[in-house]
């Protein structure tokens, strides 16, 4: 390991640069000893000046003991670094010798391959995750070792050959060492991301025509009359008029794609999926433009229209809700008195999911809730006796939006449908690509302005 191996060159340095310095004491000590020797050879032939010769031994002798004083005092620090180094060793061997530790022990290599061979395993089956903390005391070792004979077990036989055993456990491998005969499985099920969208298609009328828009003979005048006495002349009374209002039909279109080998070889039917995609896509773009769409190049909503009086053509009715940022019961009982009875036998409730979840919480002035739930399996919730039906593409609850609308939308609103959806296969245009040109025309508009209302958030 890299550890141990700085701490060995740290040794060798350390026992190396001591060394140095215990071959200079030596040789220092060795030098002093030989003018020593000299001394007293030159002692012995001239005993003269005995006074300075007794002062230069002592001094070449007080040199040597501090020389050997020096050498020991290194030996004993060679002694206590190499005591130090070898208890380090020991514990980095110690380390090494521990479950997991790599290239220390053959039980440290196993199970170090063992976790490499369950990261490999894993990845193989998609369950390993950017997260995914392999500990190798977690580590199945006898997995390992079976995958191990079992992979040799096949170099000398045949797969099929195998047990079941062996079989299996060659298959959790990696991919060349048999991970290759791990089939992946795909599942026949798709997770699809839900959409909220509005029942206004559904609760509205619908006409089917084939041109490309539809006349409606408008009926809102009166005949005149009055009463007279038996010989009194009758003069002429007004006669009712009558009028037409036109709805066009607008175009959506899609035109995704797809190679044809992808037609060819995918696991599902891509131009079903295709064809079930745009057909979603195109019924909530008809929804929000049946709402709130403008009326150019799209139907005309329900919520793009003034506010009006009853009785008045191309304007709605708008409740105020009695607050100026909030729902209240007392404005959606107004809202229900702003329709004539007539409407009432076919009327409901349109609003947002959030607030269908406001309103429930209303209660009347005996503490009971205004709200009921509808307890049978296809019955809407009531409110104040009438359906309510969620409306996505309806506003949120704000100062001045129009977050309720309520009414017989039958009456009120009419859907014209020229064409159902129609697609085009193009093989051509997009080579390798194979487009599917879908189309659909339809058109909508309010016809009857005084079957339902709509509430403003407002005091």
């Amino acid at each position: 390991m890299p550890e141990l191996k700085d701490v060995l060159e740290d040794v060798q340095k350390e026992v190396k640069r001591v060394g140095d310095d215990y071959k200079s004491l030596q040789t220092s000590m060795e030098k002093d000893l030989k003018e020593v020797r000299e001394l007293a050879e030159k002692a012995g032939k001239s005993a003269g000046d005995g006074t300075q010769l007794k002062s230069d031994l002592e001094a070449l002798t007080k040199g040597v003991e501090a020389k050997h004083e020096a050498i020991e005092k290194k030996v004993a620090e060679i002694l206590a670094r190499a005591e130090t180094e070898a208890k380090a060793i020991l514990e980095i061997e110690k380390k090494l010798n521990r479950p997991g530790a790599a290239g220390a022990t053959d039980e440290g290599k196993l199970i170090t391959e063992a976790t490499e061979f369950k990261r490999t395993a894993m990845s193989r089956r998609g369950e390993l995750k950017f997260h995914t903390s392999l500990k190798p005391e977690d580590t199945n070792v006898d997995e390992y070792k079976a995958y191990q004979d079992a992979f040799k077990m096949s170099l000398r036989r045949e797969v099929n050959m195998l047990s079941t055993e062996e079989q299996k456990a060659m298959m959790v491998g990696s991919n060349p060492d048999g991970g290759y005969l791990v089939p992946t499985a795909t599942s026949s099920r798709i997770i699809t991301k839900v959409y909220e969208t509005s029942p206004i298609d559904e609760l509205a009328y619908h006409e089917t025509i084939t041109t490309d828009a539809i006349e409606i003979p408008i009926d809102t005048d009166e005949a005149g009359a009055g009463w007279v006495g038996e010989t009194e002349a009758r003069p002429e009374t007004s006669t009712p008029q009558v009028g037409t209002q036109r709805i066009p039909v607008f175009e959506i279109y899609a035109k995704p794609k797809a190679t044809q080998q992808l037609l060819e070889d995918a696991g599902i039917d891509i131009e079903a999926w295709l064809e079930r995609k745009v057909s979603e896509k195109f019924a909530r773009m008809r929804a929000l433009a049946f709402i709130s769409g403008n009326g150019i190049k799209k139907p005309r909503g329900i919520l793009t229209y003034p506010a009006g009086s009853t009785g008045v053509r191309g304007t709605i009715a708008q409740v105020a809700s009695g607050n100026a940022t909030l729902l209240t019961p007392d404005g959606l009982i107004q809202l229900t008195f702003a329709l004539k009875d007539k409407y009432l036998a076919n009327a409901n409730w349109l609003m947002k999911r959030g607030s269908v979840a406001s309103v429930m919480l209303f209660k009347d002035t005996q503490g009971q809730y205004i709200w009921r739930p509808g307890l049978e399996a296809g019955r809407p919730s009531m409110l104040l006796g009438y359906s309510i039906r969620r409306a996505d593409d309806m506003p949120s609850v704000g100062a001045g939006a129009l977050p309720v609308a309520f009414g017989d939308f039958r009456a009120g609103y009419t859907v014209v449908d020229r064409l159902g959806i129609r697609t085009l296969r193009d093989p051509y245009s997009s080579k390798p690509f194979v487009e599917f040109y879908t189309r659909q025309r339809v058109g909508g508009d309010v016809v009857d302005f005084e079957a339902f209302a709509l509430q403003v958030v407002s005091t």
